[in-house]
């Protein structure tokens, strides 16, 4: 694996990617590909040399594996679930659920019977996803690397396209409420009438570039800072968690317990955060304007 500190670092920050190289595209081993193939990037210039469609398979099966369990979970609680004394996992379920219903029946005011199990789905999802970084960041990528995977990264939410994907799913859903719940015309009466306006027919038609521009930012605004806050903070705690994994043993025990303990917290709150923002964000949309 890595040698020097920056190599270590360049290393466990480099995600398993898949993707086409170029005919005539020399590879790091000296081997020059005779024609354009599909494959696993073998360093980080491979990866960056794939382009735009190249997959991320260590975010993709991370986040797709953590996806299932936390169904699998979920369906053996509902299963097994009983109006006698409840078990532990039975319990769990009660409680998240209750916690994430009166989160929606507290922000959320219109009347959509998507929007609870979507909030539960994005805070148990998500917060599966942050918890991998308190694995320790050696552990994975070393037991990976003997099965002959030269890079794992296992924290989905540190890496930004997932983050991003999440909250363009967000969006779409932003996008088609509002125009279902106020139509075309209210949807772009938003858009184009708020936040200025004129009792003055001329005004308010030269207002409307204005409006557009305004409302038209913060429409955009809301997955980009939805996606960057969550993918931020979990990048920066996984770096730390490199940098200390750097220092001597006895250095790295003393600063990643307290780390993690607080790090704990971070975890927690970004997928509450993730999934207010978007139960806040969906009632904005349930909101008729008319």
């Amino acid at each position: 694996m890595a040698g020097s500190a920056s190599e270590y670092i360049k290393h466990h920050l480099q995600n398993l990617t898949y993707g086409k190289l170029p005919a005539g595209y020399e590879r790091a081993d000296g081997t020059v590909l005779e024609e354009s193939t599909w494959t696993l990037a073998h360093t980080g210039q491979e990866a960056s040399d794939m382009g735009f469609w190249a997959l991320h398979i260590d975010s993709l099966g991370w986040a797709i594996g953590l996806g299932v369990l936390f169904l699998f979970l979920f369906r053996m609680a509902a299963k097994r679930a009983t109006s006698g004394q409840p078990g532990g996992l039975q319990n769990f379920v009660e409680v998240m659920v209750e916690f994430v219903d009166n989160s929606v029946k507290e922000t959320f005011h219109g009347k959509n019977k998507v929007i609870a199990p979507l909030a539960l789905t994005i805070f148990c999802w998500v917060f599966l996803m942050n918890l991998m970084d308190l694995v320790p960041v050696d552990f994975l990528p070393q037991l990976f690397h003997m099965m002959g995977l030269e890079y794992m990264k296992v924290v989905p939410t540190t890496d930004v396209n997932v983050t991003l994907g999440m909250s363009l799913s967000v969006f779409a859903l932003i996008i088609y409420y509002s125009l279902k719940v106020k139509g075309v015309g209210g949807f772009l009466g938003e858009l184009t009438l708020h936040p200025f306006s004129s009792d003055n027919l001329f005004l308010k038609i030269l207002l409307v570039p204005v409006n557009l521009l305004l409302e038209g930012v913060s429409l955009i605004a809301k997955p980009i800072s939805l996606a960057l806050r969550l993918f931020g903070n979990l990048y920066a705690g996984e770096l730390i968690f490199i940098l200390i994994a750097l220092l001597p043993l006895w250095a790295q025990w003393t600063l990643s317990v307290p780390w993690a303990i607080f790090h704990i917290l971070v975890i927690t709150l970004q997928a509450f955060i993730f999934m207010m923002l978007t139960i806040v964000y969906l009632s904005m949309a349930h909101e008729d304007s008319h």
